[in-house]
């Protein structure tokens, strides 16, 4: 086993879980998709690829909050995500690491 420290200063998982037709609600429903898609291409406009990763993540359990996001290493979960909350969260990113971008 080979352990370092975290390549990025914070690792962003969106759940982008689907499930089929009639069974629980699940995040893609919700537009988790889009919002990873987004929040990567964000990233990546902002030049923060080498701070932030953005990754898919599968089911975390609680779907009907969804879309959800877990923000490592803050141990930061985010739930119910609109568009006003990722454009707070986009500030809150770039008054953290818009400087070092």
């Amino acid at each position: 086993m080979n352990t370092k420290p975290l390549p990025f200063k914070k690792i962003i998982f969106v759940c982008t879980n689907c499930r089929d037709s009639g069974e629980r609600v699940c995040c893609s429903e919700r537009g988790s998709i889009e919002l990873h898609a987004d929040l990567k291409q964000w990233v990546k406009d902002q030049n923060l690829r080498h701070h932030i990763r953005v990754c898919k993540s599968g089911c975390m359990d609680r779907c009907e909050e969804g879309p959800n996001m877990l923000v490592m290493p803050d141990n930061v979960w985010i739930s119910d995500l609109d568009a006003d909350a990722v454009a707070a969260f986009k500030a809150e990113l770039l008054a953290e690491f818009g400087d070092d971008a």
